[in-house]
């Protein structure tokens, strides 16, 4: 059953993105379209160990890859491969949710490392396009944004401060910092929508280690 509603909670949040692109909801900005399904779904994703089985996100994972590929090829969900620069983001999201799991079985952690990759650089991809455009520098021949570096490192630094307050086993506040910086270099630097597997594995390595 919380298979089933998870499934049908992406489905309608895939199926909003969609009727928002087509209506043109978000001013044809397609880099908007991609972040609202990125923030959304990764921010639900991110709390299913509290009631679904690691199994059971591996499935899913699987799904997800099948679902993304199939959509990319048949544009089927416009919304998320509207982006024209070449990426492998949505690959690499579907990935991420099943191996998180192999690296840790602490809820709170998936939690808060699946968080770094939809919350925190989300909003840095979308306050970075609208905020950035002055301030642009560039790694691998990719544009980036100090406005969105920075977006990236405090709200990766409220996300490790909240599981730290939550958690037995948390960060101190060096901690914390020095995860956000990390977090901010590696989304930096690993181009092509790589962050969206990198950035969740190293944040959950870090704190599996902790």
């Amino acid at each position: 059953m919380y298979i089933l509603l998870s499934v049908l909670a992406v489905f309608l949040i895939l199926s909003a993105s969609e009727i928002g692109w087509r209506k043109r909801w978000f001013s044809n900005d397609s880099e908007i379209g991609r972040k609202f399904v990125h923030i959304t779904v990764g921010s639900f994703v991110a709390f299913w160990p509290f009631f679904l089985s690691w199994n059971e996100i591996r499935l899913l994972s699987v799904a997800f890859l099948i679902v993304v590929a199939v959509s990319a090829r048949f544009k089927l969900f416009r919304a998320i491969h509207s982006v024209q620069r070449p990426t492998f983001g949505e690959i690499c999201f579907a990935m991420v949710v099943g191996a998180l799991t192999f690296i840790t079985r602490s809820k709170g952690i998936y939690a808060a490392a699946l968080l770094q990759m939809s919350v925190a650089d989300g909003l840095a991809a979308v306050i970075g396009t609208r905020l950035g455009r002055k301030n642009t520098y560039q790694v691998f021949g990719h544009a980036k944004s100090v406005v969105g570096t920075l977006t990236f490192f405090v709200t990766a630094t409220l996300i490790l401060s909240g599981y730290s307050l939550l958690s037995v086993k948390g960060l101190a506040v060096s901690g914390v910092v020095l995860g956000a910086l990390g977090g901010a270099i590696v989304e930096n630097v690993a181009v092509l929508g790589l962050d969206n597997l990198i950035v969740p594995l190293f944040i959950g390595l870090l704190l599996t280690s902790a």
